[in-house]
């Protein structure tokens, strides 16, 4: 197959005067050159593309794929991460990962949680805070995690994201809506185990990969799973690969898992995040529907690292997964 890739190349946006910060998602040129270089090794035609404006430009001039492998943040606003997705179904091409309503209702972690609380799934009560008057909805006790509604790569998260007393939750509040410019979200804060699930497939054909567990070292900033930890996480953290019947809660979360993956609509690849309250029991945290792909540094591929089973591997299972949504009588891979 001809397979477009769509990204948005970290270095790029570093070029143009774009800070650390606002680029913590995006692609560094190592994951876009072995993506390249794994689909090439699996006998697909390679065309770089890069991010949602070089791709409308090529789309105008008539470029054509038969696959585009999309791995594109997005730069501004909760839909960002849908852009990539509509374009490509304006012009009927099919693409890896979800569809628009998708990406855009997950990105948004408050309206996500809203789907899969009305599904009966377990997930920590929370509200949405926008303005102060917002901080009524906080009915539930401390302690409480604030983090910003539509963020990925831990940003906005570090042990300040504790709060335990009301007056702390409205300052860290107002300071989170005030840098990012979006509503903050408010959990109530689960002490115990964080995992997080891979996933590979789509609705009934979807299943859970295998599960790692997140534990900081010492050195580690304390209690989250933040932004430092996150960023510098060969040395900080530990990512424990914890087969499911070795440990019950493992395989609750599993099952949570995959039941949040298929209500929300997910498809091909990627992770969901679960945490344990101070009861042991799993709750969803968060779902990533487009999830990092660097080999050895992003969450899905390292669990596949522990499990043995090649890159190559992972990325012909996505395209595969995909390929299932190409129109009667299209190319196969």
């Amino acid at each position: 197959m001809r397979i477009g890739l769509v990204y948005d190349l970290r270095s790029a946006y570093l070029a143009e005067g774009y800070t650390e910060l606002e680029t913590a998602e995006f692609d560094r040129d190592d994951t876009v050159d072995a993506l390249e270089r794994t689909l090439q090794g699996l006998g697909h035609e390679v065309d770089r593309v890069g991010h949602a404006r070089e791709l409308a430009a090529r789309l105008v001039t008539g470029a054509r794929w038969d696959l585009v492998f999309n791995i594109a943040e997005g730069l501004r606003g909760i839909g960002r991460e849908a852009l990539v997705p509509a374009l490509l179904e304006a012009y009927d091409i099919p693409y890896t990962f979800s569809d628009p309503l998708v990406m855009a209702l997950t990105l948004h972690k408050g309206m996500c949680k809203r789907v899969i609380r009305d599904a009966g799934l377990a997930t920590p009560d929370f509200a949405v805070v926008e303005i102060p008057a917002d901080l009524a909805q906080v009915t539930f006790p401390g302690p409480w995690f604030v983090k910003p509604v539509a963020e990925g790569t831990g940003k906005g998260v570090t042990p300040a994201s504790i709060i335990r007393d009301r007056a702390t939750l409205a300052v860290q509040c107002e300071a989170l809506v005030a840098e990012y410019r979006q509503p903050a979200l408010v959990e109530t804060y689960l002490s115990g185990r964080e995992v997080t699930v891979g996933v590979l497939g789509t609705g009934p054909a979807a299943r859970a990969l295998g599960t790692i567990e997140v534990v900081l070292l010492p050195e580690a900033e304390v209690g989250v799973y933040s932004y430092v930890n996150k960023e510098r996480c060969e040395e900080l953290v530990e990512y424990r690969l914890v087969p499911r019947q070795d440990d019950p809660m493992v395989a609750a979360a599993e099952d949570l898992a995959l039941a949040c993956w298929r209500v929300l609509g997910c498809r091909d690849g990627g992770r969901v995040d679960v945490r344990c309250g101070a009861d042991g029991a799993p709750q969803f945290l968060e779902v990533n529907p487009l999830a990092g792909i660097h080999p050895e540094h992003s969450d899905l591929p390292i669990l596949c690292n522990h499990l043995g089973v090649p890159y190559a591997d992972l990325l012909a299972e996505i395209v595969a997964s995909a390929c299932e949504r190409l129109a009667p009588g299209g190319p196969i891979p």
